[in-house]
């Protein structure tokens, strides 16, 4: 069964449709958006390897021609020249305004292809298709697109909103193991940030994602419906939208010390940043001691690292790691702001954090 969440924002609005079998269903559904018009498709070469023959065929099923491009694999592709490889390649495909591109592939990928097609002609039609989990209960979904800078993580990027998002449940049994557990990190963060009972239910049936459908499919439409709620209420973040980043001030500067590299995916990052954001909340006052150590469990249930220490290889001090988080894109007048927890399901933003516990809590997390 394919499930509908909508995104309401007015002339903005689009569907996200979850379910099994969509890949081959999109041509149906592109063809409905879009008509007979000209289509370009960029992923990666891990993934076209996968799932770009099948969605081939369904464009072609439907009297649809597409060319496709694939970039490397990885986080590094969201770079500057790899968006110009891609922005090039779509120049030269002739694609107009009311054409479409399609993002096949992760959030790397839906990050890229997003902003591609929001600087292409000042602004073309996107279709996401996620591959991975992260993708699906995150990144697909909001318009946040962009690339990262050696500065930081997503510092160059805009915000434009897709025209459909498909997330078909079943590829992401073709992901590598730790690929599905470093996704789980972005689901876990909506039942921390504002969703208690979802973490309950996480807790219980979480350990069986990966090998069931049915509940995959729940998470996934689960998170996409809080995510979509929180996007309708503030699209630009200028508020609650912030809440969505709990975890990524210090997981984003942990990719970055790691250079954006195979030691820590994205998702792992976030699971730690979750772990720290509870434990500094805690000695802040602000939770019970019970939370954090309650969080760091569910990780390591769902073979997720919650410590510095866990992460392979040399870091950055701490002093450097400040450093990266400062160049946060929510830093504000100059202060880090933080998502802090009162409980589990109670995230909140504030700036009004001592940093000395900061680099406490980082000290105590490279221990392990």
């Amino acid at each position: 069964m394919t499930e509908t969440v909508r995104v309401d924002l007015g002339e903005r609005s689009y569907d996200v449709r979850i379910g099994q079998g969509l890949l081959a269903r999109a041509g149906e559904e592109v063809l409905a958006l879009a008509g007979q018009r000209r289509i370009a498709i960029l992923t990666d070469e891990r993934v076209a390897a996968l799932h770009l023959e099948p969605l081939l065929a369904s464009l072609q099923a439907e009297g649809l021609k597409a060319e496709a491009l694939a970039l490397p694999a990885g986080e590094a592709t969201k770079s500057w020249d790899q968006l110009g490889t891609a922005v090039e390649w779509l120049l030269a495909q002739k694609v107009e305004r009311k054409d479409l591109v399609i993002a096949l592939g992760g959030g790397v990928i839906g990050d890229l292809a997003g902003f591609a097609a929001a600087i292409l002609r000042r602004g073309v039609r996107f279709v996401q298709i996620p591959t991975t989990l992260l993708a699906q209960v995150d990144s697909s979904v909001g318009g946040k697109t962009g690339i990262n800078s050696p500065h930081g993580k997503n510092l160059i990027g805009a915000f434009h909103q897709p025209s459909l998002v498909l997330a078909d449940i079943d590829v992401l049994a073709t992901l590598p193991e730790r690929d599905f557990r470093a996704g789980y990190g972005e689901v876990v963060k909506y039942g921390l940030l504002g969703d208690a009972a979802f973490f309950d239910w996480l807790e219980q049936n979480a350990p069986a994602l990966a090998r069931d459908a049915a509940l995959r499919q729940q998470a996934v439409r689960h998170s996409v419906a809080m995510k979509a709620g929180i996007v309708q209420r503030d699209e630009t973040e200028q508020g609650e939208r912030a809440l969505l980043n709990l975890g990524h001030t210090f997981g984003h500067a942990l990719e970055s010390a790691t250079g954006y590299s195979d030691r820590l995916l994205h998702g792992e990052g976030v699971a730690i940043g979750c772990a720290l954001a509870f434990e500094l909340s805690a000695r802040l006052g602000l939770c019970s001691q019970e939370d954090p150590s309650r969080v760091a469990a569910h990780l390591q249930q769902m073979g997720l690292p919650s410590r510095i220490s866990q992460i392979p290889g040399d870091l950055p001090d701490n002093d450097a790691l400040m450093a990266l988080m400062a160049q946060d894109k929510k830093v504000q007048d100059g202060r880090l702001r933080f998502i802090l927890a009162r409980g589990i399901g109670d995230a909140f933003v504030t700036d009004q954090v001592d940093l000395a516990m900061v680099r406490d809590v980082l000290s105590a997390s490279r221990r392990g």
